[in-house]
């Protein structure tokens, strides 16, 4: 059964829709937004991804003979079944009307922004949150991650190489695609090289060098083999006789009319040890060999080692990028913010919680970014069927904090720009998927165009989101409303 299917969800979203079915509302017209509510990793952003994804999922949306006929076996706790005949056949037979409005991938994020507003019939954008959450979480908060350690790297290239320590086969797949868009140069995933056009890279192992006598011979045996690409790992045994070994074959290769690439290091005090080895390869004339490092790095770590001096050429990062190993999910969320009355109308909807980050915002929403030439000055929520135009220059926004609700000054700006954009009408794509490669460079700007406190690996401000004052005012009265005694009685 494909990964596709609409059975990747949980129970109750199936519960809530066949509950939406009996009570006559499935098909109202519903609006949801998917946002998160805290930056990852104590920054001060994020960067969206795995849209694409999602996007497949959606339009595959539709349900088997075969999983149908799983559901029929499903009882409840009186040994009778949970969803009936007329149930299913309604699942099979009304057509995909889902409609998705999204944030591009690539694009620098912030919280309660919707990445996704998903609108249509109720139980059919009540059954696709749990694999929009699965799969637009977990890219954004790896793409996040590769972004800061890329960020931190800055011109020396970052080799994501972490599929043997991912979360699962699915779970390396997209640590790839999203480390990739996020700001890494290349992986060592073969399959994600082509299911999503990432440059591969990689040499050896230490069980080759130990499959043969001495590292000299292991050297040798690879240069012979594959000439134009050695990048002997040389920590075996003993790093700096490694190197020593590596040059000497590497001079065999000159010989030859090839070329030492360069020499990797995986353990040991990497400052010292990279030191070493660029002392060893400048003075044997091989300044263009490269330095390479991994062994657990991350942006923390990569941050050190430059600031203590270590003249690594390239970083290779594994495990604490493939498993996010500081913050393990973004906990985004899902929320109802509108849906239709019984005469069709669409009206807002509002989650309450005792604790302020938690209550939801209503209304169908749009984020807009405000710029001052080209720096974002801040992001605005709209709510599309009651503010302002945003689009261009010139439009006059009444704001409001996110926080309080209270009026705050609008920052200077000379234009205002849509962050989300049309990607899917009654359950089809309405546009083509941009390359990864476009994202990953989208990211990149985004993320440079920040200011350097919001881009810090601990940020020291945050970067602002502004509530436009209908949404403040709408978001007010239906706390007061959902309140009050009457609302709960």
């Amino acid at each position: 059964m494909s990964a596709l299917s609409p059975l990747l969800t949980d129970l109750y979203q199936l519960t809530m829709a066949f509950g939406y079915f009996r009570a006559g509302i499935a098909e109202r017209e519903a609006c949801f937004h998917l946002h998160f509510r805290r930056c990852p990793f104590e920054g001060g952003y994020a960067i969206a991804a795995g849209l694409e994804q999602a996007l497949d999922f959606l339009e595959a949306l539709r349900f088997s003979d075969e999983e149908c006929a799983y559901l029929a076996t499903l009882h409840d706790a009186r040994k009778e079944r949970l969803f009936p005949d007329d149930f299913l056949r309604f699942l099979q037979e009304t057509p995909n009307g889902l409609e998705v409005d999204a944030i591009p991938e690539g694009t620098a994020v912030f919280p309660h922004e919707p990445l996704l507003r998903v609108s249509g019939p109720l139980y059919q954008a009540q059954l696709v949150e749990t694999a929009l959450l699965t799969i637009v979480n977990f890219q954004t908060l790896v793409a996040t991650k590769a972004s800061r350690v890329a960020h931190v790297a800055g011109a020396r290239p970052v080799v994501e190489f972490g599929l043997r320590r991912a979360q699962g086969v699915d779970g390396g797949l997209a640590v790839s695609r999203a480390a990739f868009l996020g700001g890494c140069t290349a992986t060592s995933n073969v399959l994600a090289g082509m299911r999503y056009g990432v440059p591969v890279t990689g040499t050896h192992a230490h069980s080759w060098v130990m499959a043969f006598p001495d590292e000299r011979t292991a050297f040798e045996a690879y240069a012979a083999a594959m000439p134009g690409n050695c990048i002997f790992l040389v920590d075996t045994y003993d790093t700096h006789e490694g190197v020593a070994i590596a040059i000497e074959v590497g001079k065999q290769l000159q010989a030859e009319g090839a070329r030492l690439n360069g020499v990797r290091l995986d353990s040991g005090d990497l400052t010292a040890l990279s030191n070493d080895a660029r002392a060893q390869l400048d003075a044997a004339g091989m300044q263009d060999a490269k330095v390479v490092a991994s062994n657990d790095l991350d942006e923390y770590r990569i941050d050190a080692l430059q600031k203590e001096g270590a003249t690594i050429d390239i970083y290779g990062v594994g495990t604490r990028l493939s498993t996010c190993y500081d913050q393990p999910a973004l906990g985004g969320v899902y929320k109802l913010a509108a849906l239709a009355d019984e005469h069709g109308a669409l009206t807002p909807r509002i989650k309450l919680s005792e604790q302020a980050i938690k209550v939801s915002l209503p209304g169908r929403l749009l984020a807009v970014r405000l710029w001052d030439g080209d720096v974002p000055v801040g992001d605005v929520l709209l709510d599309l069927d009651h503010s302002p135009a945003a689009e261009g220059g010139g439009v006059t926004l009444s704001l409001c904090s996110l926080d309080t609700g209270e009026p705050v000054p609008t920052p200077a700006h000379t234009r205002v720009s849509p962050l989300s954009v049309p990607v899917m009408r009654a359950g089809q794509r309405v546009r083509p998927s941009p390359p990864l490669a476009e994202a990953r460079a989208l990211a990149k700007a985004e993320l440079g165009a920040l200011p350097t406190e919001v881009r810090a690996l601990v940020a020291t401000a945050e970067y602002p989101v502004y509530l436009e004052a209908f949404v403040a005012r709408s978001r007010a009265e239906l706390m007061v409303a959902r309140r009050s005694p009457e609302a709960s009685s």
